[in-house]
């Protein structure tokens, strides 16, 4: 979105993402130990970005990306997690059903990749959409034939659909 936004100072906006990881045995109760990534991400979160695990299934991340101013893990880390929008927005890379086109979710995963980056990576494609690999081709067409509009929508989405409170 354009720095010179006037809803630049729209209150911090927020997005729910569904993080599963099927293969990792359910704790009875929270005080058990945690895997040491999930400890990581929960010690030390990326600017902007929690992570926390589900207080009634701890392989559920509730997660909250903070957004830019103006399923499961199969054979996670072999292949990558299956991420997806639980919140409606109007992105060119996100389609309807939350999925997101993210290089690093498909093709360009490594098992060396941490939640942390995945999250880091979702939070840089909210900043910057790229209506030429779209995956909403509605939604990309009309960020390329008046891109000021589609932010007003943009905007307007996210303020009826993700703001907190």
């Amino acid at each position: 979105m354009d720095a010179a936004s006037d809803d630049q100072s729209v209150a911090t906006l927020y997005h729910n993402l569904h993080l599963l990881r099927p293969h990792q045995r359910q704790p009875k109760t929270r005080t058990m130990a945690l895997p040491k990534e999930t400890e990581r991400l929960v010690a030390d979160p990326a600017p902007g970005i929690t992570a926390l695990p589900h207080e009634d299934n701890l392989r559920y991340f509730d997660v909250t990306i903070e957004g830019p101013g103006g399923s499961p893990f199969e054979k996670y880390p072999m292949a990558p997690p299956k991420v997806r929008f639980l919140t409606k927005i109007y992105h060119p890379n996100i389609d309807k059903l939350g999925r997101i086109c993210l290089d690093i979710l498909k093709d360009k995963w490594s098992p060396a990749l941490q939640i942390r980056t995945v999250l880091l990576s979702i939070q840089a494609l909210l900043s910057a959409p790229n209506p030429d690999d779209p995956l909403a081709t509605d939604v990309a067409k009309h960020y390329k034939e008046d891109e000021k509009d589609a932010q007003r929508v943009s905007r307007e989405w996210t303020q009826k659909f993700a703001s907190a409170g």
